[in-house]
């Protein structure tokens, strides 16, 4: 089960992000983004590791591999 797109959005809101403020904290378009939390789209290695440490949470959490941030 792909629970990326769920948890970043849930990550996001929770820490009073906009999507827009995401994407232009981690070099990436507003619309990649969206993807990333509609689950059109997953994030490269690269993306997935900038998301994390900008909402500091762990890639495991991110990937439904562990329920610890």
């Amino acid at each position: 089960m792909n629970t990326i797109h769920l948890r970043l959005k849930q990550e996001r809101l929770a820490k009073g992000y906009t999507q827009k403020q995401v994407a232009i904290a981690i070099g990436v378009t507003y619309n990649a983004i969206s993807n990333y939390e509609s689950g059109a789209r997953e994030p490269s290695l690269d993306i997935l590791c900038k998301i994390c440490k900008f909402l500091d949470v762990t890639a495991d959490y991110l990937l439904g591999l562990s329920d610890n941030y």
